[in-house]
Order: C-alpha cells, then sequence, then structure tokens
C-alpha cells in the first residue's frame, strides 16, 4: 500500500469529494468508498455507469409503485453494475491490501492523510 501520510496534492474525484493518494477510494463524511476499477475503458465504464443509473431509477420507481420483487430486481442491477465497476465485489488491485469500502477512516492507514481533509 502506497504511503498514506503523504499526499501534498488532493486528488478529487467523485462529485468534488477527495481521493485517496492511492487512487483506491474517495472520501464522504469521513467514510471510504471505492473506485472505479481504473483498467476499464472510458467507454466500457460509460456504460457500466449508465447501466448503474438505469437500475437506480428503476430502485427509486420500484419503491414508488411499493413493489418489493421489482425492488429487489432493481437492487441486484445496482449491485452487478458497482461488481462491473469494481466498487464492489473482488478488488481491482493486486498488492494484497484489505478493502476498506465503507469503513470510516479513522480506523484505516488513511486516518493520517485525511486529519487535514473535510469535505462536509
Amino acid at each position: 500500500m502506497s504511503d498514506h501520510k503523504s499526499g501534498a496534492v488532493t486528488r478529487v474525484g467523485h462529485e468534488g469529494h477527495p481521493v485517496t493518494p492511492d487512487g483506491r477510494y474517495f472520501v464522504v463524511r469521513g467514510r471510504l468508498w471505492r473506485m472505479s476499477d481504473p483498467s476499464l475503458t472510458e467507454d466500457r465504464r460509460a456504460t457500466l455507469v449508465a447501466k448503474l443509473m438505469e437500475a437506480r431509477r428503476a430502485v427509486g420507481a420500484a419503491r414508488r409503485n411499493g413493489d418489493p420483487e421489482q425492488e429487489r430486481t432493481a437492487r441486484a442491477a445496482v449491485d452487478e453494475a458497482k461488481i462491473s465497476l469494481g466498487e464492489r465485489g473482488p478488488v481491482w488491485w493486486s498488492d494484497g491490501a484489505p478493502d476498506l469500502n465503507r469503513r470510516l477512516i479513522g480506523g484505516t492507514p488513511y486516518a493520517d492523510w485525511y486529519a487535514g481533509h473535510r469535505d462536509g
């Protein structure tokens, strides 16, 4: 794992949130969220993001319609898209570092790096 204490230049990722120096996570309200696999081509990533957004809209529609079966199907499609993007499921890095997705940053190797950053 790279040195998380450095990172004088903070990369900004998803919706302006800071990205860890190794590019694996972005931080929202002190919580780590896994970035998409950077090895995906831009076309592939765009296709998968479109599928993800379509699935998220289907979740909303199912909830508005009060249809639990439709909601389960839509949530499964969200999960499938996120796994394909590398945001869930097996990690896309190969150095053996653990997956810290969805963890509060304070108890992770990124805590010192983040100490000077705030994202709201």
